[in-house]
């Protein structure tokens, strides 16, 4: 029964639109692919999951990890891409999105001194991606900013992530509502007030019991079973059906991640009965 919920939830009918699925961030499975690579893409396929966030192949020659993705019917749809890469070596970003066949290419981290992240670092990361978000585009591809909670410190009558979002011109951004709610925004208010701008989200709940802070550090097992945490995740996915944000992934980072992604799906699959 479990499975044939999640296959309802992943094709289209039930709480998401037609043009919308949920996947999973690779990196939620990083401890469980250093054991192997093969049977833990086969857990993602017996959780009914098909769309992912990746990019690399975990030692694996590519077009050996490429067949084990079509083995167990997984396409990856969005890669990671590291911020010098994208800003000195785009060339090597476009080839690893089309190996994997990607439509997005995501960028989860600036590099930066945790107590140094002001206007001019925002404003250098803004001009960055901007450039190769448009070298991006030229080639079929969809640049999105995976903001991690320091960008949301504060800059005059709002936080510097509002500068990064009312300056972009040719990149997106990816909504990780865990780490937005954890640097002190609402991210359900940010949908609302950057309609055009979300591109893709990360579906991650954080325990109740947890105090944010703007660094964009925190502990591994505060990520808990979606819907059971402090982030509105239901007024989230609502609100990006209404959005058509194409793919939500889930992330969840914790060490129960085995068991608590088939709860997570279980609790989105319930989400309009």
């Amino acid at each position: 029964m479990k499975k044939i919920i999640i296959a309802t939830l992943l094709i289209g009918s039930g709480f998401v639109a037609q043009a919308q699925e949920v996947g999973l961030q690779l990196y939620s499975l990083r401890n469980q692919f250093k054991v192997d690579v093969s049977n833990t893409l086969g857990l993602i396929n017996e959780w009914g999951i098909t769309k992912i966030e990746g990019g690399g192949t975990y030692d694996l020659p590519l077009n050996d990890f490429k067949a084990l993705l079509a083995k167990n019917n997984l396409e990856i749809v969005s890669v990671g891409a590291g911020f010098g890469d994208l800003e000195n070596n785009i060339e090597k970003v476009i080839k690893n999105a089309k190996d994997f066949g990607a439509k997005y290419v995501m960028c989860a981290w600036v590099p930066h001194d945790d107590n140094k992240w002001d206007l001019e670092e925002t404003q250098h990361a803004t001009d960055v991606f901007n450039k190769a978000g448009k070298i991006l585009k030229k080639n079929g591809l969809t640049l999105a900013y995976h903001a991690h909670g320091y960008e949301f410190r504060p800059y005059k009558n709002g936080t510097l992530f509002d500068y990064m979002a009312q300056n972009a011109t040719d990149f997106s951004f990816e909504l990780d509502v865990f780490w937005a709610q954890h640097g002190g925004a609402d991210p359900l208010a940010l949908m609302k007030k950057y309609p055009k701008k979300f591109v893709l989200l990360h579906l991650k709940d954080m325990h109740k019991d947890v105090v944010g802070n703007d660094t964009g550090h925190e502990e591994d097992d505060t990520n808990v079973v979606l819907g059971t945490g402090q982030v509105d995740i239901s007024g989230i996915v609502a609100e990006a059906k209404e959005l058509g944000i194409e793919y939500m992934f889930i992330e969840d980072e914790s060490s129960d991640v085995v068991s608590q992604v088939p709860k997570s799906l279980e609790y989105l699959s319930q989400l309009e009965k």
